[in-house]
Order: C-alpha cells, then sequence, then structure tokens
C-alpha cells in the first residue's frame, strides 16, 4: 500500500506531544536542505511503485533522507526496510534523487542551468566488496558452498574434504609466497581434483530428482566454472561466487593494475558553479565497455536529468572514436580553436578530484549492494551524495556570509555612536 504523505497537519494537532521546530535548531544546515527538497516529487514519483491495498508502506520521506544522509556522511545504516525500499523502487526510478540535487541546488542558487551546458565526463571502477580473486580461493569457496548446501538439503556425501581442502589451500599460499611454484600448481591440482569429486557425488546423488536439479543448478554451474576456466578463457570468468557480476577492469594505475567491480561513467560540470563542481550524471555500466562507446548514451542521460542541452563535451584521451559531433566533443590534446575553448579543456581535469571525494567522502569505493542493480543503485546514490554535500557547504559559506555582514554592520554602528 503507498505509504502516507508527511504534511505535517498530524503532528500540529498532536496535543500532548512538542512539535519538532520546537525541539531542533532551525538553522542547522540540514534543516535549511530540507527546505530546499521538494519531497512530493518522490511520493509522486514512486506513487506506482506501490499497492493499493495491504499494509501501509514506511514514509517515503524517512527512506529517501535515510539514504541521503548515507551517502552524504558514509553513514553504515544497513536497515533491511532500506534494501526492501530499494528493489521496490529499482535504479531508474531511484535517478530522481539525483535530479533533485540538481533541483535544490538550483533553488539554493548553487547551481545555475547555463553551468549544465558545458560537461566534462568520465569513467571509474566501482569495486565490489569481494576479496582479491585467486584459484585457489575461488575452489575452496566453491566446495564449502557446495558442502554445506548439501548439508542443508539433506543430501549424503561419500566425503567433503574439510580438513583436507583447507590444509591444501594452506600449503599452496605458502609455496606461492616462497616462490615454490611446482609444489604450489601440485596443492592447486590437488584443489580442483577435490572441486571435481565433490561436483561428481552431488550429480550422482540429485539424479532423476527435479527439485534438487534446479537448486543445484547455479552453484553447479559456478563451481565447474571455477574448476574448468583459464588465463585466456574467452567466456566470462567468475571472479567471486557471492558476485558473480564482479568483472576485472584495468584502468592503467601503477598502485593498482587491476580492479573488481564494474565501470562507472560520470559527467560533471566544465565550469566551477557558485556551489562547487557538481555531478549531472552518474550510472554503472557492465560489460567493460570501451569509453568511447558510452558518450553517446551518457550526454542523452545528461540532458534528460537536467533538461538543459549539452554544448560542448570534454573527456580524455580514451574517448577516441565516440561517434558524436567532433565540434561538440574535445579530447584532450586536440588543437581548439579559441581561447575560451582552450580553457575550458584545462578544466577537465578537475573531474578527478569529484571522484576522489564520492571515493573517500562517499561509498562509491566500495560497493555492498548485491547484483547489478545494485551497482548502479549505488553509483547513483553516491552521486546524489555528493551534490547534497556541495550544497551543505553552500549552505554553509551562506550562513558565514550573512553573520559577518551583520557583524559589520553592528560594528559600524557601534563606532557611530562611539564618535558622536
Amino acid at each position: 500500500m503507498k505509504p502516507p504523505f508527511m504534511r505535517g497537519s498530524k503532528a500540529d494537532a498532536d496535543l500532548f506531544r512538542s512539535r519538532l521546530e520546537q525541539i531542533i535548531n532551525m538553522r542547522h544546515e540540514l534543516v535549511r536542505l530540507a527546505g530546499l527538497v521538494d519531497w512530493g516529487f518522490f511520493d509522486q514519483r514512486f506513487a506506482p511503485r506501490y499497492a493499493e491495498a495491504g499494509r501501509p508502506g514506511v514514509p517515503t520521506r524517512l527512506m529517501v533522507g535515510l539514504h541521503l544522509l548515507k551517502h552524504m556522511h558514509a553513514l553504515p545504516i544497513d536497515r533491511s526496510s532500506m534494501t526492501r525500499w530499494r528493489q521496490r523502487i529499482g535504479a531508474d526510478d531511484l535517478a530522481a534523487l539525483a535530479q533533485e540535487s540538481l533541483a535544490a541546488a538550483h533553488r539554493g542558487g548553487a547551481l545555475k542551468p547555463e553551468h549544465c551546458e558545458r560537461i566534462t565526463v568520465d569513467t571509474t571502477v566501482q569495486p565490489k566488496a569481494v576479496a582479491f580473486p585467486t584459484d585457489a580461493k575461488l575452489m575452496h569457496r566453491a566446495r564449502e558452498r557446495l558442502v554445506r548446501l548439501a548439508a542443508e538439503w539433506g543430501v549424503t556425501l561419500r566425503q567433503s574434504y574439510t580438513r583436507v581442502g583447507k590444509l591444501a589451500l594452506i600449503k599452496q599460499g605458502r609455496y606461492a609466497h616462497a616462490k615454490q611454484h611446482n609444489r604450489a600448481r601440485r596443492e592447486l591440482k590437488r584443489l580442483r581434483t577435490i572441486l571435481g569429486r565433490v561436483i561428481r557425488d552431488i550429480r550422482r546423488k540429485i539424479n532423476g530428482n527435479q527439485a534438487l536439479t534446479e537448486i543445484f543448478r547455479r552453484p553447479l554451474w559456478l563451481a565447474e566454472r571455477v574448476a574448468t576456466q583459464t588465463r585466456r578463457d574467452p567466456l566470462p570468468k567468475v571472479y567471486s561466487l557471492h558476485a558473480p557480476e564482479v568483472e576485472c577492469i584495468g584502468k592503467g594505475k601503477a598502485h593498482k593494475p587491476y580492479e573488481f567491480g564494474c565501470k562507472v561513467t560520470v559527467a560533471t560540470t566544465n565550469a566551477r558553479s557558485p556551489g562547487g563542481q557538481f555531478v549531472v550524471h552518474i550510472d554503472a555500466l557492465h560489460g567493460n565497455p570501451y569509453d568511447g562507446h558510452t558518450l553517446k548514451a551518457a550526454v542523452a542521460a545528461t540532458e534528460a536529468w537536467t533538461g538543459v542541452t549539452v554544448k560542448r563535451i570534454f573527456v580524455d584521451k580514451g574517448y577516441q572514436g565516440h561517434g558524436l559531433d567532433r565540434f561538440k566533443v574535445w579530447r584532450s590534446g586536440n588543437k581548439t580553436p579559441t581561447e575560451a575553448i582552450r580553457r575550458e579543456l584545462r578544466r577537465r581535469s578537475a573531474i578527478e578530484p569529484v571522484i576522489g571525494h564520492m571515493k573517500n567522502d562517499g561509498l562509491l569505493d566500495r560497493n555492498y549492494l548485491k547484483g547489478r542493480d545494485g551497482d548502479r543503485i549505488n553509483a547513483i546514490l553516491c552521486g546524489a551524495g555528493h551534490n547534497f554535500r556541495l550544497i551543505l557547504k553552500w549552505l554553509r559559506l551562506l550562513f558565514v556570509l550573512m553573520m559577518a555582514m551583520i557583524l559589520n554592520v553592528e560594528d559600524r554602528c557601534q563606532m557611530k555612536a562611539a564618535s558622536a
């Protein structure tokens, strides 16, 4: 059932309870930020996601506020109701939080529509919350999951290999660390053999049982994929059993050659607006696409989010072959015809600290949400959290300027009174 609209009338009608504005500091930055947000917009946007009958849902303002606080300040909020709410709304509709962050910045004077006409686009990697994958650990983990699932559903195995498999994993790690590669390969072969025995044993025991076959179908497929995948295998590799969607992405970083997660495209304003450099579009991309092939969709989504036609786009050298008008897209190293374009192209690298802030101050550096939808949701919420952090900073600056003006006026009045 649709959640109740929080209009404040019920709180005002409570005779035995103090009103909220009598308890909190109304000049607090979060209170002032809440005044810039159109909370009714979320009620209207998310209403089709609820049924007409049944138990009333949790108020939309509460859920939106919890997600914004979580991604603004990286708070460890992990309620089950938040998970169910994200699954109900979905990534496409949750983009409304990022859109409303841009609208709130416009209402507060921190962003103007002309700032969205020139944007900078780049990609980064959103790492998943997975351990660094090795063949030995993946095989050992696959055997553990199969043995646990067999015990849960009453499938009696000939041998679980719990002690032998753990010992082989320990030996493989020690031999590899000591650079005794022949011994390490022998232990890795032993782990693969043990995993194959468990797989064949389970297949024999569930043969003819349709219900168990469906239950074990995906775990067995993942285990066989882990046991058979090779270095140059053309098929997609499995780097994590609890998150098979994880991809290995190399961005050419010396300190981190490979990252395991998914690629994220980020678009920001090129010129620094009064409130800072806002994220005008962000989304997760799967399949490790080439950067140039993602630009057209990113620009179209940016125009849909902001409602402003993009006139100039600034990218790095990885976007060669983007398929857009070459007089509209300017890459690093291009010969520019005017000084204005040269100045804007020098601003392209300003997107790097924006990505760094979303990773360090937000939750883009480690994604704990499940599945590919979780990748998109986390990226979108990180962009919204970054924008609201900039709005808070803008509100603090306005407050400081107002206080300085008031103190300046008071000082002048005191000086005039003293001179008189």
